[in-house]
């Protein structure tokens, strides 16, 4: 959506918050020997205190109020009471609703209590990568140039990127256009970012993997060469100049 008036940057600004704050709650309650189901319920309650309505549940009927994704998972993970976390995991929750007719969504990876498997620098690159291509969103600068950016700084830390994985326009409904805004450039997209646009950012950083494949389940997605995948997404306002992140309060920088 493109943001007109004060009563539509308000409404955008409180459902960013609600997930903003649900994400940085869930990362918080998260602990060894808890099930992925009960993190998610937690989420789900969190939402609903907020007004705020699961976003995949709403559109895709997904089994669950946020996706969370353990380990090998790239993304869209079913919660389950049979995934237990556990000490060192590396776990990516990503959370979108609804509220008073205005969408967001944001998403983190972290590792739970001490990085035993050594995933922390993995979490920390997909962070810094997510925050530098954000930095240089502006009116007028190419979809395609910030997708370069975030694999040429991916491949600098020795990493690759998630290519059929992509951020996406938003505001109005959970997926809007620019419909992908990949993680690298795609010399046939044009598309240029609009001033006063709002759109999800979002990076998909592996030590492997270049595909998310669909398994079994039909929802979740591992990578096509195994490895982990680190992501970190930003509901933000393209301006003239530095972006306007709604989903701030989720804590990722701080």
């Amino acid at each position: 959506m493109s943001i007109t008036t004060e009563h539509e940057r308000i409404g955008m600004q409180q459902a960013s918050d609600a997930v903003a704050i649900t994400l940085k709650k869930m990362r918080e309650f998260a602990k060894p020997g808890i099930s992925t189901k009960e993190l998610d319920e937690y989420g789900g309650e969190l939402l609903a205190q907020m007004g705020a309505h699961s976003a995949p549940a709403l559109t895709y009927d997904f089994p669950g109020y946020t996706c969370i994704s353990i380990n090998e998972e790239v993304a869209h993970g079913i919660p389950s009471a049979d995934k237990i976390l556990k000490e060192g995991d590396l776990i990516n929750i990503d959370v979108s609703a609804e509220l008073n007719g205005y969408w967001a969504d944001n998403g983190g990876s972290f590792v739970l209590g001490e990085d035993i498997h050594g995933h922390s620098r993995l979490v920390e690159a997909s962070k810094e990568i997510l925050r530098k291509a954000i930095s240089n969103i502006k009116g007028g600068v190419k979809i395609s140039e910030i997708g370069r950016l975030i694999e040429t700084e991916a491949k600098k830390a020795g990493y690759t990127v998630i290519k059929n994985l992509t951020g996406h326009g938003i505001g109005r409904s959970l997926h809007e256009e620019p419909h992908e805004i990949a993680n690298y450039c795609d010399r046939y997209n044009t598309t240029r970012f609009k001033k006063n646009s709002v759109v999800a950012i979002e990076t998909f950083i592996s030590t492997r993997s270049t595909i998310a494949d669909t398994q079994a389940d039909g929802w979740t997605l591992s990578g096509n060469k195994g490895g982990f995948v680190a992501q970190h997404e930003h509901t933000i306002m393209v301006t003239g100049g530095q972006p306007v992140i709604f989903t701030a309060r989720n804590g990722i920088w701080d």
